[in-house]
């Protein structure tokens, strides 16, 4: 009598990718960071990084002969800023480019109180959603608290 055939099993286990969190990146090498490691630090993926450096143009990462990005951490401030806008501000792509224009990059990053007359932030709030609207504000609020906090701890 012969055995019955036993149905196989991989060879190989197949692993689904933990969701990668944000790296924190201590001390940033000489050469600045490629663009993965750029990537992680900043919790996007590299294709992201690649087509915001085509939509905003005072991102410019330096580049090797072999067409290697690194990112300093002065790209990385300047992403980061990027980042909120899009993602917590809920600003368009053409919308942040308007946003940094009208303010200036530094006074953006610096993190300075904006004069509250804004055009640019009256139009963006009647053409968002009540949920992105909400956002904003909630955003502003905790601006100002950590400002206040900030004031109390001196």
């Amino acid at each position: 009598m012969t055995p019955m055939p036993r149905s196989r099993q991989p060879s190989v286990r197949r692993r689904i990718p933990a969701p990668q969190k944000p790296a924190t990146i201590s001390a940033i090498p000489e050469r600045g960071l490629k663009i993965g490691e750029a990537a992680r630090a900043l919790g996007v993926e590299t294709y992201v990084l690649r087509f915001w450096e085509t939509q905003f143009p005072f991102v410019k990462p330096k580049h090797t002969r072999t067409n290697h990005r690194f990112y300093q951490e002065k790209d990385l401030e300047v992403l980061r800023l990027i980042k909120r806008l899009l993602h917590d501000e809920g600003f368009t792509i053409v919308g942040a480019n308007k946003h940094i224009k009208e303010f200036g990059i530094d006074a953006l990053m610096s993190g300075k109180p904006l004069p509250k007359s804004a055009p640019a932030s009256s139009e963006r709030a009647s053409s968002q959603p009540p949920a992105i609207q909400a956002r904003r504000v909630l955003n502003e609020v905790r601006r100002d608290l950590e400002s206040i906090h900030k004031i109390l701890e001196d």
